[in-house]
């Protein structure tokens, strides 16, 4: 595997290894002072040398699925506690469906193909080469055409229903 995580001392449970100034602090205390309905933030990249590893272009893909497939677990596994009724304390079952929400809407964001999320790097590793590396000359705009996307709606009409309809396939009523 690619060593280049525990080099940086990114391999420990401590958040403050994790903290990214603006995405972490800054963009939250912004959002909470202007009384945002929503706050969001984001927490340092974790660090990749696609060349440590055995297969650069195709494990790419992995790693780009493996984020979002550990939020469809986590929603799944919920659903599934929801689904058999573990937890029958209904303020309980409302956090679980949120945290439901709040997952599926992270992986459907993520598989957004627009850098530097994981989408890109799915799309980056079952491109052939040469589009891959024009496609890869976005990636220093990618935070700009995030906020483009953003503030035209298109992600939310995206993610929204998708997100709406993974959640009727499993059962979970969004009310949101």
């Amino acid at each position: 595997g690619d060593p280049t995580a525990k080099y940086a001392g990114r391999l420990t449970l401590n958040p403050l290894a994790h903290i990214d100034p603006v995405g972490t602090v800054l963009l939250p205390f912004l959002l909470i002072m202007m009384r945002s309905p929503i706050i969001f933030g984001w927490a340092k990249p974790v660090p990749i040398n696609f060349f440590n590893l055995r297969n650069p272009k195709s494990d790419m893909v992995w790693v780009g699925l493996a984020g979002p497939a550990a939020n469809f677990a986590l929603a799944l596994t919920l659903a599934i506690l929801i689904k058999f009724q573990i937890f029958t304390f209904y303020p309980l079952q409302f956090l679980l469906v949120a945290i439901i929400f709040i997952n599926l809407a992270l992986a459907v964001f993520n598989l957004v193909p627009v850098p530097p999320l994981d989408g890109s790097r799915i799309l980056t590793g079952i491109l052939p080469r040469k589009y891959a590396s024009r496609y890869s000359r976005l990636e220093p705009y990618g935070f700009i055409i995030l906020i483009i996307l953003l503030y035209l709606g298109l992600i939310d009409k995206l993610i929204l229903p998708t997100v709406k309809f993974i959640a009727q396939w499993l059962g979970i009523q969004i009310l949101w």
